[in-house]
């Protein structure tokens, strides 16, 4: 089978031919364990969002995230992540218990090109405390694992903080591992060797159907 699209020719989708081709209904809804843990989960792009959803967005980045750059190399810029988050090309997965309610989390990912090879790039996932630990990360993770395997894109790909051990567990239990163009330690003078402060992980997306296909499979 060929390639559903190249890069260049799947961003230049509209939002709704995108959603409508590649994340089905199953991957836009989750219910939990229990009846009050059902959450809608909606498709956006930086066009679409009004300027309270894009706040919302940064407000919950900021709060899981922010120490995390700040103790990094990268430094914790808001100004410049603000700029990042509404990169054209980028789709958001809104995580809210109705529509036009608070937004409760969001995963925002693209599919682009990193080292010449065409991958879906997880961007950025936060969750509220309110809505860790029932399952909810792993759903919008494996929705945009479809779009990965769906685009046929060679790779899905994330960039985690070396000092976030629990994300590193979690996307070690879906699959994911170092990533050949991760970076390694590096020699300074003096024979000091600096390790680095993050990591990027990829996992290889299969051609044809697999099983996150199947669980979102359309009905």
């Amino acid at each position: 089978m060929g390639k559903a699209g190249t890069v260049e020719s799947l961003n230049a989708l509209s939002l709704p031919i995108f959603t409508r081709q590649f994340l089905p209904a199953t991957a836009l809804r989750f219910q939990g364990k229990t009846p009050s843990a059902s959450y809608e989960i909606s498709v956006e792009s930086p066009e679409t969002m009004n300027s309270q959803d894009l706040d919302a967005c940064f407000s919950i980045l900021q709060m899981t995230s922010k120490t995390s750059y700040a103790n990094s190399s990268w430094g914790w810029r808001p100004k410049a992540k603000e700029r990042e988050m509404r990169l054209p090309d980028l789709k958001y997965l809104l995580v809210r218990q109705e529509p036009g309610a608070e937004i409760l989390g969001f995963a925002s990912f693209m599919v682009t090109y990193e080292d010449g090879r065409e991958v879906v790039y997880l961007y950025e996932i936060h969750l509220r405390e309110a809505i860790r630990g029932i399952g909810i990360g792993k759903h919008l993770i494996e929705a945009i694992q479809r779009v990965g395997e769906e685009t046929r894109m060679e790779k899905m790909m994330l960039t985690i903080f070396e000092e976030n051990l629990e994300a590193r567990i979690f996307y070690e239990r879906l699959d994911f591992s170092m990533d050949e163009f991760s970076p390694g330690p590096r020699k300074l003078r003096g024979g000091i060797v600096k390790e680095p402060d993050y990591a990027i992980l990829s996992k290889a997306l299969r051609v044809g159907l697999s099983k996150t296909q199947s669980r979102f499979a359309k009905a």
